[in-house]
């Protein structure tokens, strides 16, 4: 078994359990491609390489609001992206922002559907969730920072509780002060 601070495959392995260090609601976005025909390579390789872009951009300019990001795949047709956002606000702002360049892929998405030439090779999606606090827990074992906790930071276990029961029951300051009614 690893000690703290070994390195496992060039990360360091923590050995503890922890959980992530998310407060407020949580924005996740799920985006990704999926192969319809794997011949028409021109196709669906463009709409492959643009994700990569796109995350490097944001890495780039953190203060658009993509706090952290999971490369996944399901089969060898599908890829897709697990994000975690700041907020709903930020993420749309950056899929709406005309400087960046998820927009012109869009433009030209909407321009070749539009002239009909997407001829269904390849097929695109996303789903977005906003999580409000209390509605999502998590707990690693054995584990670098993943997922939540990599996007929003690591507490050891016990500072949100031993029980998935006790982590979601968890609410932070900010949250406690927004149920305050106002003063009057």
């Amino acid at each position: 078994m690893a000690a703290e601070g070994d390195v496992v495959f060039g990360k360091p392995k923590t050995v503890s359990r922890t959980t992530a260090a998310a407060e407020g609601d949580v924005v996740v976005l799920l985006i990704g491609m999926r192969i319809n025909h794997f011949w028409a390579v021109h196709h669906w390789l463009p709409a492959l390489m643009a994700m990569p872009r796109m995350l490097r951009e944001l890495k780039k300019r953190p203060g658009r609001g993509l706090l952290g990001h999971v490369l996944l795949t399901a089969s060898p047709r599908t890829y897709y992206v697990v994000q975690y956002w700041e907020s709903k606000e930020k993420l749309y702002a950056y899929a709406s922002a005309s400087d960046m360049f998820h927009h012109r892929a869009w433009a030209t998405i909407n321009r070749k559907e539009k002239a009909g030439k997407l001829r269904q090779h390849v097929g695109i999606w996303h789903e977005t969730y906003v999580v409000p606090e209390g509605a999502y827990e998590s707990i690693y074992g054995d584990m670098p920072a993943f997922g939540l906790a990599a996007a929003h930071g690591v507490l050891p276990l016990e500072k949100r509780g031993r029980r998935a029961g006790d982590r979601f029951a968890f609410r932070s300051a900010r949250a406690g002060q927004a149920a305050q009614p106002p003063s009057v």
